[in-house]
């Protein structure tokens, strides 16, 4: 099972455009490193800098094939977050129903004074 601090930890590797790129393509299988730099159309040791990252983090392995180092997915983590990062949304979520900056609504808890200041509670 992923922590949530483990979840925060994957979130700040990742969080690279040419990482996440890396990631949706080893979510479609093995990848080498020189498939990597076909695709991104960037240099090898940038892409092995952005590998080495994503492997000390338990997000990627790899195996050897010959000379070629070949990358695959580890953590399960990944592709769900993956799928999520490809939605499509169409606007923000309404405001709640007691939203103080429409001045709709009423808060459905209760009022408490703390040290001068109103406090909501549930």
């Amino acid at each position: 099972m992923i922590s949530l601090g483990q979840k925060a930890e994957i979130l700040k590797v990742i969080a690279h455009p040419v990482r996440i790129k890396i990631l949706e393509e080893l979510a479609k299988g093995v990848k080498c490193v020189s498939d990597i730099e076909e695709f991104l159309e960037i240099r090898q040791p940038n892409i092995s800098q952005h590998l080495i990252l994503l492997r000390h983090a338990g997000i990627v392995d790899f195996y050897m094939d010959g000379r070629l180092r070949c990358y695959f997915l580890v953590n399960p983590f990944i592709p769900d977050l993956l799928e999520l990062l490809k939605k499509d949304y169409s606007g923000p979520l309404p405001g709640p129903a007691c939203c103080p900056v429409t001045k709709k609504g009423v808060y459905p808890g209760k009022r408490k004074r703390q040290g001068g200041k109103a406090v909501w509670s549930k």
